[in-house]
């Protein structure tokens, strides 16, 4: 009972331990966002719950998440701070389990032997989405396997600016490919769940088949490359010889 009672926080005291002004927190309660505190004669008190939901909120809104768009969601969730947290958390998550790398802008101009153009070159991948600047003039390299495709190129002798405008082509082929597969979670998945008016039992079922998509994804992607790729290999070698016969001739 003393615990409980050394969590209760008026609103004034909930603002000043979340950092949240009196005015926003009222506005989230008439939005629904924050659930009704227990009311002792004429004063509401508030306990770690509401701070998580305003935790959560924050966190949601940090990702991108309108105001309305939260409320739905705890709605579909019957107001499960955790279960929305889950889902949008599987929303936001990378579809891969690589782990980005830093990487200074001196190592990448040595790996791409670019020299006075690597300036440009990073500018390129930044906009390319492979780089991402850090405040301390460092890099995030997204993807490692992309790094090492890169230095493959480039023991090949392929230049860096050829490599970059490669990455620019399969980037927006790959993006058509992302937007048929989430066209088909949106409407195989996400439609259904709406026209049911979001029961909230099923919002993990939701989120299950959004992880579940992930490697699905990826698997059919590479495989039908790899088969696509074997046909185009064996139609453009058979044309490159059929030339060479041709000037034998």
């Amino acid at each position: 009972m003393v615990q409980a009672m050394t969590e209760e926080l008026t609103i004034d005291e909930l603002a000043r331990r979340t950092g949240m002004t009196v005015r926003n927190i009222r506005a989230h309660q008439s939005r629904g966002l924050l659930p009704a505190p227990q009311v002792r004669g004429r004063t509401g008190f508030y306990g770690p719950d509401h701070e998580e939901r305003i935790e959560l909120i924050r966190e949601l809104q940090a990702d991108g998440f309108k105001l309305e768009a939260i409320s739905r969601l705890l709605d579909s969730a019957g107001g499960s701070s955790d279960e929305v947290l889950r889902f949008t958390r599987a929303v936001k998550a990378p579809f891969e389990d690589e782990q980005p790398q830093i990487v200074t802008a001196e190592e990448l101009g040595e790996r791409w032997g670019a020299g006075d153009a690597a300036p440009q070159l990073l500018r390129k991948a930044e906009k390319l989405g492979i780089l991402r600047p850090l405040p301390d003039g460092n890099y995030e390299e997204l993807s490692p396997r992309l790094a090492r495709a890169s230095a493959e190129l480039a023991s090949l002798g392929i230049p860096p600016e050829t490599a970059l405008e490669v990455a620019a082509e399969i980037r927006k082929h790959s993006a058509a490919v992302a937007k048929t597969f989430v066209e088909l979670f949106i409407r195989r998945v996400w439609k259904p769940y709406e026209d049911q008016g979001h029961p909230e039992h099923d919002l993990q079922a939701v989120r299950d088949a959004l992880e579940r998509m992930r490697p699905l994804a990826s698997d059919a992607l590479l495989a039908m490359f790899q088969l696509v790729m074997t046909e185009e290999v064996e139609k453009r070698m058979a044309r490159e010889l059929d030339r060479i016969e041709k000037r034998r001739r």
